[in-house]
Parts: C-alpha cells; structure tokens; sequence
C-alpha cells in the first residue's frame, strides 16, 4: 500500500499547527485554574494580579503574570511586594505541585490555610503579611521542606500565641526556619536540637521562655538568634551556645539569661557577630572572649565584673556593667579578686553582685565584707544568706582575715585545703550548712571551728560530734591527693570496710593501710582471674536492673510499609510468622529493615566486620544514598532477657543525648530473633587498636598532639553527660575499645549499654557491678555504689593509655605493672620514671614533656582513690583545652571564592549579592540586621527579613 500523498501531509500538519493553541489553553490542571481564580477574587484588589477574568490558562502562552508551571501543574507562585490584601484560599494544599511560594512583603491577611499534603514545597516566604492564624496541622506532611518564613505575622493572639508542632520535625531537610515577631509563645520544643539539617534558626521578638533546650549541645546551627523576647524572655545560663562551634551570628540580648559567659567560648571559631546585651550575666569576662576576632560584640547592660579585657573584636560595647576598673587592660586589686573568686563559688547571688562593685572592698557598700585599720580585708560576714553553692580556694589570698561567717546557708562541697595558709584567721562559723568531709587540718592556735548541723561532717554515729576544735586531717594542699584522711573520712571507711568483710576477707587485710593509693588492688586481681578461671562472676553482658527502658519509637510495619507511633519498652513482637516489625528511633533518620541491613552488609560478612565486643559483632555497611553506617548485630546465642536489657539500655540513653563527642544512634531494628543497633560510621575505628595494635595494623602511632585532641573530645563527651545534658547520666563503661575515631581523628565516646541515670539529689547509684577490669573505680568494684566520679577514674586510666601505650589490665607483664593504675601511680611523679614509661612511639621533647607531665598529674587525680578526692569531668576539659593547639587562620591574602570577597564586611557582602543578582533590598533591614542572611535559591522568592531592636 502506498503512504500518505504529500497533499495529505501537508493538510494533517497545517491541521495539527491550527489545533495546538487550543490544546495549549486546556494544558493546565482544571483544579489548579480554580485555586488560582478563587485566590485572585478574594483579595480586596484583585486588579494587583492581572489575570484572565474569564478563564484563560495560567501554564499556557503566555504565562500569567508571578505563575511558574512545571507541564500542566503549578509549580510557583511569586507574588511579593505587590500589597496584596486579603485571606489566601483554604484549598491552597490542593497545589500538589507546589514547591516554591513567595508571597512575603504584602498585606494578606485572615488565617493561614493549612499546608498539609504539600510534599513537594521546599521554598515557603509568609513573612511580613497580617495573617492572624495558623492551623494545628498546618506542618503536616512538609517533608521536602528547606526555608520557611513566618517573620512579622501576629499569629493566634487571640488564644495568647502558639508553639511549633511536633509535626515540624518531620521537615527534616528545613535548613532555614525564620519567625520573628510571629506571636510564638512558651518554651523551645526540643526537637529543634533533633533537625540535623536546620541552619538558620530566627524566633527573634516573641514570648518564648524557658531555657535553652539541652537538645541543642552540640548543633551545627549557624545562625540562632533568640533576642528580645517579651515580657522576661528566656531564662537560665548560656553554656550550651559554647557547643554550637558552627555560629557565625548569635543574637540573645533582651532576655533575662544568667549565670556567666562559659570559659569554652573560645571554640566558636566561626563566631563573628555576638550579642549578649540587656542580660542578668555576671562574672568575670573569660580570656578567650577577649581573644575572638569579632565583627561586633555587644555585653552592655549585665553585671559582669573584674578586669575589662583588651578585645580583639572590630567593634565593642560593654557600657553599664559593673567592672572594677573603666579602662581595658587595667587589673583589679587582688582583694577583689579574692573576693569575685567566692562570689563564683556562690553562683554569683544577686544581693552580693548588686553591692561589690569598683576597686576597694574597704570603699563603698560591700555587703558582708568588713576591713581592719589597714584597709585589708578581715572579715566575711554573710550569716543566713541563703546562699548555695561552694567554698572557693580563691578566700586563701586573703591574708588579713581574721573571721569567716557563714553559718547557716545551704553550701555544700569540701573546704579547700589552702584556707590553712589563713594564719591569721581565728574564726570559721560554718554551721548549719551542708559541708562534706575532709575538714584540712589547721594549725591555728586559738582558732575556733564552728560546724555543727551539717549532716555530711557529724551526722553519722561513727564520725565525731565537731565542735570548737579542729579536727585532724589531710596535708593542706590545694589539690586533694590520695592517702589524704581524717577522722571522718577514716570512720566512713570503717563502715564501708564492714559491708565488703567477706570480699576483702579474701585478700589481705586492709585495715591501716592508709597511706596505700590502691589498697584494693588485690581485689582486682583477684576478681580478674576468677572470671578468666570461668567462675560464675560475670561483668558482660550488661546490668539488666536499667528501669529506663521506655522509650518513644516509631514502627514501620513490614508489610505494609506503614509508620506509627507507640510508646512502650523496646521488644520485637512476633506474629504468627515469627516475623517482627522494624522499628526506629523517632528521634532517628532511618528507618532501616533487617533485610536492609542484611544487604548493606553483605549478609553480615566477615570482611565486613569492624570489631567484637560483650555484644556481638559489629558491621560497616553503605546505604543507596553513600550513607555509611557500623551495624551493631547481637548474637543469635546471647539473647537472653539480660542482653535485651542491654539493647534497651542502649536505646533509651542514645535517644536522650546528643552531642559531637558522643557517636550518633541512626536507628535500630527488632526482627524475630534479630536484635541491631545502626550507628554513624566512625572511619578510624576504636582509640586501642591505634595505641595498642598499631603495628599489627600496619598504621602509624598517633602523635602527642593527636592524643591530646582525643582526650580532650572525650573529656567534653563526658562532661556533657555528668552535667551538661538534660539529665545526668554515668557512663560506667569508659574505655579505650569504647572511644572511636573519625577520619579527622577526632573522638566520640561510644557503647552506652551500661549507662545509668544518677537520680536527682543522690549522691551515689547502688547497682549490680558491670564494666571492664583495669578501668573500674576501686568503690565501685567493693560496694556497687557508683557516681560520676567512677567514669572520672576511668577517664584516669584511659590518659595513662595514652600516655604509655600500655592496656589497662595485662596479665602477660611483670606482677607489679600488670595493673596500670596502680604502676602508674609510683612513677608519675618521678621524672625520669616517668620519661622511661612514656609510649616509645611518642617523639618526645622538652616541650611536649611540659604537657605530659601536666597529663600524668591529671590522670593521678582522676585516679584518687577517694571519690570526693577526683575532680569532675568540667576540670578536665580546663586543664586539657590550653593544651590543644587551636586553629589559626592561615596568613596568605584573602581571595574571592565564587565572586564572595570575604574581606568585606558581612552587611556590604550581602549587598554585593543582591546588587550582582539585581534583586531589591526590601527582604532585610541592613541596617538593623548587621548580619549575613542565607543566601536564597537562585531565582527563587527573597528570603529572611531582620529581626528588629539590636
């Protein structure tokens, strides 16, 4: 058969061409031509938006004016500065294809429509408009979801304001989220610290209150402001900004934040605009905040005190505080220092702070304080003040004193060793507070102590009455060290030495041994070799007595791929086929199958396998999208109602903490008899296999410099979870096989299946004995009571690992030495003892030995034997961050990256920005912002406007 005449093609093609604009006029959706049109006509002027008013195709050609379409669905609406008034329609969400909506700059008004079911939106510009509400659900369903402003939309205030919904977190990709002056109201919810991605966080202008949600250590925001908040604003101290070493803006004045500015603020490196003003902060000003090269720095209007420091920062105001001097760069009196000292101690009381200010506590009105003749200071008279906190060693420097009353307050802790250098002194009135022993043993003759009613010293029937004597005690150094006693301390080892009689019976009898730093270490030994004889002792798996074991997670059913969210302990439920459900953290990023694992891992491959533990096995496994991830699998022939305890244990502490020294739970899975832990890959593997089987490895030793920097990551891992995180918690299992390392070798502390929460108010957690031998503190290992002071130990150990190269617990070394704690104990202090015992791998100068000698004295304190004897994980993040090299720029010139020359100020940067792209400057108030603002997707609807009142 012949094809078509050339007559014929001629006229289908001339038919075709006729027939393509009106297929054109019918391209767009029929639903999305009406959302538009009902949008149009509600506006009080519709004549801003001029479209078709009988019908008409906003994807056809020509496009309606601000509509973008991606084939016959709308895809953006860019509608801003148009002083458009009037209520957005309700079916708004019926957009689908919505994925960028700029509507900021205009007068709507009315109730915002929800915007659920808007999966696609990634781009949402609300701001400066006159919404007046939201709807609850109005979050739901936003996954794709990068930048949302709400800026300047008096929200809900007929009902007094409104909170983000829990369902915001499920926007997990959101980077910028900006609502100032937007009417929110209450605390930070704490899933903000749980959105890995967010970025930008602007809540400026509102009625938030509470305190900075503990969710947020450790986040890799780059912009938080929280300033001028109404009425009293957000309240508590300011450590946990120190953490979030990615700011470069931290806005938080015009609230009512107290406490001081933490010493570790140094560690924002990126930190270039900084505003504190309009506080209650007090305190002195640490050095490393007047070393920051800051664009702008604002602490005016607090009461911070002592010397004002010669800033590094461009531009500085620090006008109405209560300094004692008026120049930078200019010292305090000592007696004022003294002074500030034990204000510290006390957590700074508003009463004392209000009335020591200048130069001279023997001019003006400083409450409590009395001076002799002389001008020097000779009595602190401060009965019945309510005051908390400790006894500061800084009172010593006050040679003059000659009373000290402090009776009847609530201070707690030791009193320092150096208040015996107080020759002087013939008074010290601490009674009716709650002092712990030791008491230092004065040498005073005539002076009078004053301790009765404080339970800690005389409240027991073994220890003695107190009373105008002084009673026999330790050496009278600053720093506490074992083998220090007295007649309390001695008593209370009686006591504890009566509990243990039939363990201690079974070595040599330990009574007189005093003087002994490790008289326990027998018991070690002893305990060691009876779990390598097979006894019935069993330290792993870990203590099933956790009660902490429910937790929120979300279940993704296998077989219809569902997602719910239950509450209740973490146990797999079978069904009739023997498979369970899949679950995961809601706090998590992944929820991952078993069947998942099991590919990513190569069905549990042995070449796969990173390392063996009291668990199982752990796996290296890469998701789909280069996700690397370890794959925590328990033995088939270990699950038992104690290893379920310990999988639990697990989850219910990771899902609590957060931080950048802590490795990261992604997820967990419970199928039939499959019990797995999915967490963030750490490259470099565990801190012992480097320091014990580098060689073997055939990797290189890790230098000084790098065993300070892991030491000091565990140290800040450590202390966020005694005292940082939102509840304390002890770790009970620090070790070197429990710390990895990233591809930087920076440390994170891992395996949390013997954490255990420290109730509020107690001193010590009584629990069954778990962790390792060689790390386990000596109280804890005869009694089972356990304080945070037993992880203090264990970090001891792990500094003297680093120091020497040498494991723990060894039993193929010489007797004395098997027990590092203990050998290491005879020979810190001797110089070339303790040169001989460094690592040999270690390249050691004059220099580095400074350090090292500064990290063996450390490690014996940490490693006291009394617990009240070590100090907290807080002094050793201080001892240990002057020994770490901070980073330095380099010196070579400034160039342009990507047309950003960073010479410039941030406020001419973003000018640049906008000139180069031809945008107006109507989305930000330069001159009230003094910030850099995110740069916004090209083409897309201009972003942040700038929370107002610096």
């Amino acid at each position: 058969m012949d094809g078509p005449s050339p007559m014929l093609l001629s006229t289908l093609v001339l038919v075709f061409s006729l027939a393509a604009p009106a297929m054109v006029l019918s391209a767009t959706d029929p639903n999305d031509v009406k959302i538009l049109n009902d949008f149009r006509n509600g506006l009080d002027n519709p004549e801003l938006l001029p479209w078709p008013k009988n019908g008409g195709d906003p994807c056809g050609t020509p496009l309606w004016n601000y509509i973008y379409c991606d084939g016959n669905r709308v895809s953006q609406i860019q509608a801003k500065n148009l002083n458009l008034s009037g209520p957005l329609p309700q079916n708004l969400n019926q957009l689908t294809m919505l994925f960028n909506l700029g509507l900021q700059n205009n007068k709507l008004n009315g109730p915002l429509p929800s915007f659920s079911g808007l999966s696609k939106l990634k781009y949402a510009y609300l701001d400066n408009n006159n919404f007046d509400s939201i709807p609850s659900d109005f979050f739901d369903g936003l996954e794709s979801l990068e930048v949302l402003a709400l800026d300047r939309n008096n929200l809900n205030a007929s009902t007094g304001g409104w909170q983000f919904p829990s369902s915001l977190q499920g926007s997990t990709q959101l980077t910028n989220l900006t609502c100032a002056s937007c009417n929110l109201a209450g605390p930070l919810p704490d899933f903000l610290g749980k959105m890995n991605s967010l970025s930008f966080l602007i809540l400026s202008g509102n009625n938030l209150t509470g305190e900075i949600p503990a969710s947020l250590n450790g986040t890799a925001l780059q912009l938080l402001w929280l300033n001028n908040q109404q009425g009293k604003g957000l309240t508590g101290t300011i450590d946990l900004v120190a953490t979030m070493v990615s700011l470069s803006s931290l806005w938080l004045h015009g609230n009512s934040f107290t406490g001081s500015i933490p010493e570790n603020i140094g560690d924002l490196t990126s930190l270039k605009d900084l505003n504190l003003n309009s506080n209650q902060l007090v305190g002195l000003i640490p050095d490393a905040l007047g070393k920051m090269q800051l664009d702008n720095l604002d602490l005016s209007n607090n009461h911070l005190m002592g010397p004002i420091p010669n800033f590094k920062a461009s531009k500085v105001s620090d006008d109405s505080n209560d300094f004692c001097q008026s120049k930078p760069g200019v010292p305090c009196a000592f007696e004022v220092m003294a002074l500030l000292g034990f204000l510290d101690g006390l957590n700074y009381p508003s009463n004392l702070v209000n009335s020591w200010t200048l130069n001279n506590p023997c001019e003006g009105n400083w409450l409590g304080i009395k001076c002799n003749a002389n001008g020097k200071v000779s009595m602190i008279n401060l009965p019945n003040f309510n005051l908390t906190g400790t006894l500061s060693p800084s009172v010593a420097n006050l040679g003059s004193l000659v009373e000290i009353r402090l009776e009847g307050n609530n201070l707690s802790g030791v009193v320092p060793s150096n208040w015996t250098s107080l020759t002087s002194l013939t008074l010290l009135d601490l009674s009716g507070n709650n002092i712990s022993p030791p008491l230092p043993k004065f040498t005073n003759n005539g002076l009078k102590i004053m301790t009765e009613g404080n339970p800690l010293l005389n409240g027991s029937p073994e220890a003695p009455s107190s009373g105008n004597k002084s009673p026999p005690s330790g050496s009278g150094k600053a720093e506490p060290t074992p083998g220090n006693s007295n007649s309390s301390s001695n008593n209370s080892h009686e006591t504890t030495k009566s509990k243990t009689k039939s363990l201690v019976s079974i070595v040599a009898p330990i009574a007189g041994v005093a003087a002994a730093a490790f008289l326990l270490i027998p018991l070690y030994v002893y305990y060691f070799r009876r779990r390598k004889d097979g006894d019935s002792l069993v330290i792993h798996p870990r203590d099933p007595s956790d009660s902490d074991n429910t937790v929120k997670i979300t279940v993704a059913n296998n077989t219809n791929g569902s997602i719910s969210t239950v509450t209740g302990s973490v146990s797999g439920s079978r069904n009739s086929s023997g498979i369970g459900d899949s679950h995961v953290l809601e706090a998590g990023n992944l929820v991952i199958s078993v069947q998942v694992l099991r590919n990513v891992t190569k069905n549990f491959a042995p070449e796969n396998e990173l390392g063996r533990g009291g668990f199982g096995v752990v796996y290296k496994g890469e998701l789909d999208d280069g996700t690397k991830i370890a794959v925590k699998r328990m033995e088939a022939g270990v699950i038992s109602n104690k290893a379920l305890d310990e999988f639990q244990a697990e989850i219910a502490v990771l899902s609590k903490v957060r931080h950048r020294h802590l490795v990261s739970l992604l997820g967990y899975s419970v199928q039939g008899n499959e019990r797995i832990l999915v967490y963030e890959y750490m490259p470099q593997g565990a801190l012992s296999k480097h320091l014990f089987h580098w060689k073997s490895s055939k990797m290189e030793p890790l230098s000084w410099k790098r065993r300070l920097n892991i030491a000091l990551d565990v140290a800040r891992g450590m202390e966020y979870l005694h005292s940082l995180a939102h509840q304390s918690f002890i770790h009970r299992d620090l070790k070197s096989s429990n710390i990895l390392l990233a591809d930087d070798f920076r440390a994170k502390v891992s395996d949390f299946g013997l954490v255990k929460l420290a109730p509020e108010g107690e001193k010590s957690v009584v629990t069954r004995l778990a962790g390792t031998f060689g790390y386990l503190a000596p109280e804890y290992a005869v009694t089972g009571k356990i304080t945070t002071k037993a992880d203090v130990f264990s970090f001891g150990v792990v500094l003297m690992e680093l120091l020497t190269g040498l494991m723990a617990l060894d039993e193929d070394r010489p007797e004395e030495s098997q027990y590092l704690a203990a050998w290491f104990w005879h020979i810190k202090s001797d110089k070339k003892k303790l040169m001989a015992a460094i690592d040999p791998a270690l390249d050691i100068n004059e220099e580095t030995f400074e350090s090292i000698s500064v990290i063996a004295e450390l490690a014996g304190h940490c490693t006291a034997r009394e617990p009240t004897q070590r100090p907290d994980m807080g002094h050793a993040v201080n001892v240990l961050s002057p020994l770490v090299e901070k980073w330095k720029p380099f010196d070579d010139d400034i160039e342009e990256y990507s047309g950003i020359d960073y010479s410039l100020p941030l406020t001419q940067m973003v000018k640049g920005w906008q000139e180069a792209e031809g945008k107006d400057l109507s989305y930000m108030d330069l001159e009230d912002s003094k910030s850099s603002i995110p740069a916004r997707p090209t083409g897309f609807a201009d972003s942040f406007t700038s929370a107002d009142g610096r």
